[in-house]
């Protein structure tokens, strides 16, 4: 399922309009990115739990040409 085909689902449950159903999602979208952005969790009980985890640095290699480099440590 892509993002049009939920919000038609979700307008259709609702009883809203697509544009609303749009609204709607891509409001709760924002919100759980800028929770997770601002280093909180997110607990949707039933659906899903959001976090940003850190990741370490690490040494890898291209597949490729064999050449050795470092992954920089990410969120």
């Amino acid at each position: 399922m892509n993002k049009s085909e939920l919000t038609r689902k979700i307008a259709a449950q609702a009883g809203l309009t697509q544009k609303q159903a749009g609204a709607a999602l891509d409001s709760m979208m924002d919100a759980v990115q800028n929770t997770v952005a601002d280093g909180q969790k997110l607990a949707l009980i039933g659906f899903g739990t959001f976090e940003a985890k850190k990741v370490a640095e690490k040494k890898a290699r291209n597949p490729s040409t064999g050449e050795a480099f470092t992954v920089p440590a990410r969120t």
